[in-house]
C-alpha cells in the first residue's frame, strides 16, 4: 500500500518538477560518462595521472552538457512519450560535446585525454542520458500497467494501423492491448511489440485466458466484405466491437488512428458500394438548378449532400419542417464554404401539396433537375392516418409532377420504396400511385415549348440510419437494456446506406428516357432478428433467451403490425432489364388508362376531402394491382358530416 502510494506520488509529479529532477539525472550522468571514458581508456578504476591534473573538466562538462541538451530541445520532451526527436537531441548534444573536448584538447595539445577519450565519451553519454530516460520511459509503463485498472483488448489487424494503435492505447490509462488478431497464418504465434498474434477462429478460447471484453477493429483499408468477414470471426464471442477511422479520414488529418468508433451497420450487409459513373452525375447536376423536395428528412438530406459534391448551379431546398430545413441548410453551407465554392443554397419552406408555392418555386429559380423525397413514409402512422397519407403521397406528388410539365423541368425524379410492390399497407399503395402519376404524365405530357419533362421513379428498400428504419430503434432500445422488439422471427428486409442510395437515385435518373420505373440491386435480405442479435452482440451484450437465461437483452416478438409484410419485393413482374450500370435496373411495370386514372384521382381527392377513408382504400384497391390490406383500416380522424353543423344567429 506505502509502495502504490509512492509510485502514485511519483507519476503525480509536475511537469517544472520532472525537468529539474532529468537536468539533475543529467548533471550526475556527465561527469560519471567522462570518468568512464578514462577508465575504459587506460583499463583503470581512477586514472590518477590524467583525471586529477584537470579535474576542473568534471565540473565543466556537467553545466555546458546541460546547457547544450537544452538548447536542443532535450528537457521540453515528455519521457513517456520520448519518441525519435528526444534521441535525436541526445545524440547531437553527445556528438557536440565530444567536438568541443576535442578543439580543447586540441588547444592544450593534447596533454589532458588521447584522442580516443572524446569518442568513448560521446558513446557513454548516449548511453547514460539516453539510458535513463529509456528507464524512466520503461518504469511510467510499468507503472500503469500495475496501478491502474486497465482493460485487456485484443486488436483485429496486426498491420501498420494495428501497431499505431497499440502504441497509442500503450500511453493511456484506458486499456492495455494484450493480443492481436490477424487472418494472415503466417502471422500467428508471432509477437509485435510483445504483443502475440492469434488465429481469429480461436478466439473464442483466448478471450476467455485473457479476459477480453473488447475487440478493436484496425483494418481501416479493409473493404466492406472483408470486415463483415472480420465481424462474422467473433460472432459466438460476447465481445463489444469498435472500430479505428478509415485510411483516408487518418490521412487527411480528420481522425487518429486511436479514436474508436462503434462498428458501422453497413459492415455486417458486407456490401461495397460500386464507384459513381460520374458521366451520369454531372448529366443532371453539374452547373444545373436542381431541386429537393422533403430536403431535410433522412433521405431527401442525402440526396442534398450528394447534390452538392456535384456542383450545381443552385440548389433548391423545397421542406415543410422549419427545424428541418434549418439543419440542412446549415450543414450545406458548411460544406460550401469548405469547398470553396460559390454556387447558391436556396431555403424554401413549403408544403408539396401547395400548388402556388411550388410552381412559383421551379419557374422563380428555373429548375432543370428537381428529386422528389418528400413522403409519409412510417407505415404504422399512414395506417391511423389515411387520408393525410394519400394527400400528401398522390396528391403531392401529383402537383410537383404536373408543376414540372407545365414549366419545362428536364427531369423529375420520384423516390419510390419496394413497398409499392404488391402493397399490404396505404403507405405502400400510395406510393405506387404516385408512381402511376408519373408514368401516366411521361406518356400524356404534351411539349413545352419543344421539351417534354424526363419523369422517372427509383424503387429501393430500407436504408441503414434514416427515420424510417429498424437500426436507429434498435440502437434505443439496447441503450436502454432492452427488450428489443422484433414483429416477427422470419421478417426479412432488404438494406442499402443512404449515400449509395442516393447516389444511384442521381445516375438512375440520368439514364431515364420517360416513364422509367428503375429499382436498386439492393443484394440479399437480412433477417430482422439476426440483425438484432448481431447488434446485441457488437456491443459485447449476450442475447438473452432459453438457452442462456443470464443473458443481458432478450428479442421480443410483437407480432406484424397491420399493413407489415414478411418481405419486401422490388418487382411487381418478372420484366426487368439491365442497364449500363451494374446497380440499377430497369423494370416494365404496367400502367393505367389516361382517362381512368384521371377519374380515379378525382374520387380520391374526394374521398380526402370527406374524411371518407373506407372510400379511399377501395379507390386504391380498385387502381393498385396487388393491394391487398392485411389490417383493419382505422383513420384517427372520423369521416366528415355531409352538411356541417352551422352556428345559429340571433
Amino acid at each position: 500500500m506505502a509502495q502504490s502510494r509512492i509510485h502514485q506520488s511519483i507519476a503525480e509529479l509536475g511537469r517544472a518538477k520532472k525537468r529539474l529532477i532529468m537536468v539533475a539525472a543529467d548533471l550526475v550522468a556527465l561527469p560519471l560518462a567522462l570518468w568512464t571514458a578514462y577508465a575504459l581508456r587506460f583499463a583503470e578504476w581512477w586514472p590518477a595521472s590524467f583525471v586529477e591534473p584537470f579535474w576542473w573538466l568534471f565540473l565543466v562538462v556537467p553545466p555546458v552538457g546541460v546547457f547544450v541538451f537544452a538548447r536542443l530541445g532535450l528537457y521540453r520532451a515528455v519521457v513517456r512519450f520520448m519518441g525519435p526527436q528526444a534521441l535525436s537531441a541526445v545524440i547531437k548534444g553527445a556528438l557536440l560535446l565530444a567536438l568541443l573536448m576535442w578543439a580543447s584538447a586540441y588547444l592544450y595539445e593534447w596533454q589532458m585525454f588521447p584522442r580516443s577519450v572524446p569518442v568513448s565519451f560521446a558513446l557513454v553519454t548516449l548511453v547514460y542520458v539516453g539510458g535513463t530516460r529509456l528507464l524512466v520511459r520503461a518504469y511510467y509503463q510499468w507503472l500503469i500497467k500495475h496501478y491502474t485498472e486497465k482493460e485487456p483488448v485484443a486488436i483485429y489487424g496486426s498491420g501498420d494501423s494495428g501497431v499505431q494503435l497499440a502504441l497509442a492505447l500503450s500511453n493511456g490509462r484506458e486499456f492495455d492491448t494484450v493480443a492481436f488478431l490477424d487472418d494472415d497464418s503466417g502471422l500467428w504465434n508471432c509477437t509485435i511489440k510483445g504483443v502475440k498474434v492469434h488465429d481469429p477462429s480461436r478466439f473464442k478460447a483466448v478471450a476467455q485466458e485473457l479476459g477480453i471484453k473488447r475487440v478493436l477493429l484496425a483494418m481501416p483499408s479493409a473493404t466492406k466484405a472483408q470486415r463483415k468477414q472480420a465481424l462474422d470471426k467473433l460472432e459466438d464471442v460476447p465481445v463489444r466491437v469498435q472500430t479505428v477511422p478509415s485510411m483516408p479520414e487518418i490521412v487527411s488529418g480528420i481522425a487518429s488512428v486511436d479514436q474508436l468508433r462503434e462498428v458501422e451497420l453497413e459492415d455486417l450487409l458486407g456490401r461495397d458500394p460500386v464507384l459513381p459513373q460520374h458521366d451520369l452525375v454531372d448529366a443532371s447536376i453539374r452547373n444545373k438548378v436542381v431541386m429537393v423536395t422533403g430536403a431535410g428528412g433522412s433521405i431527401g438530406s442525402e440526396m442534398c449532400r450528394q447534390v452538392i459534391r456535384g456542383k450545381p448551379k443552385t440548389l433548391v431546398l423545397f421542406e415543410v419542417s422549419e427545424f428541418g430545413l434549418y439543419a440542412i441548410n446549415q450543414e450545406l453551407e458548411a460544406v460550401r464554404t469548405e469547398m470553396g465554392e460559390r454556387f447558391s443554397i436556396v431555403p424554401l419552406l413549403g408544403n408539396v401539396c401547395d400548388r402556388n408555392r411550388v410552381e412559383a418555386a421551379i419557374h422563380h429559380y428555373g429548375v432543370q433537375t428537381l428529386y422528389h423525397a418528400a413522403a409519409y413514409k412510417h407505415v404504422p402512422i399512414v395506417e391511423n392516418n389515411v387520408l393525410e397519407g394519400l394527400r400528401n403521397n398522390v396528391h403531392g406528388t401529383r402537383v410537383v409532377a404536373e408543376s414540372c410539365a407545365n414549366l419545362g423541368v428536364e427531369r423529375c425524379v420520384l423516390i419510390s420504396t419496394d413497398k409499392a410492390v404488391r402493397p399490404t399497407n396505404v403507405m405502400g399503395a400510395t406510393k405506387r400511385m404516385a408512381e402511376l402519376v408519373l408514368q401516366d404524365l411521361a406518356t400524356h405530357d404534351a411539349l413545352k415549348d419543344g421539351h417534354r419533362t424526363i419523369f422517372s421513379m427509383v424503387r429501393f428498400g430500407n436504408v441503414l440510419g434514416s427515420s424510417g428504419s429498424v437500426v436507429p430503434l434498435f440502437r434505443r432500445q439496447i441503450e436502454k437494456g432492452g427488450p428489443i422488439t422484433v414483429t416477427h422471427p422470419d421478417i426479412t428486409r432488404f438494406f442499402m446506406t443512404i449515400p449509395e442510395a442516393a447516389l444511384l437515385v442521381i445516375q438512375a435518373g440520368s439514364m431515364a428516357e420517360g416513364g422509367d420505373v428503375f429499382v436498386l440491386d439492393m443484394g440479399e435480405s437480412v433477417k430482422i432478428v439476426d440483425l438484432a442479435r448481431r447488434m446485441i452482440q457488437l456491443t459485447g451484450l449476450e442475447i438473452k433467451d432459453e438457452e442462456h437465461v443470464d443473458g443481458d437483452i432478450e428479442v421480443v416478438y410483437s407480432g406484424l403490425r397491420a399493413g407489415e409484410k414478411l418481405y419486401e419485393e422490388l418487382l411487381i413482374g418478372d420484366n426487368v432489364v439491365k442497364t449500363g450500370h451494374s446497380k440499377i435496373m430497369r423494370a416494365q411495370e404496367e400502367t393505367l388508362p389516361h382517362q381512368e386514372l384521371i377519374a380515379l384521382l378525382g374520387e380520391l381527392q374526394e374521398a380526402e376531402q370527406t374524411l371518407d377513408c373506407q372510400r379511399a382504400c377501395e379507390l386504391l384497391k380498385r387502381g393498385v394491382n396487388g393491394f391487398s390490406h392485411n389490417g383493419n383500416i382505422v383513420d384517427l380522424l372520423p369521416k366528415r358530416p355531409a352538411v356541417p353543423n352551422k352556428l345559429a344567429v340571433g
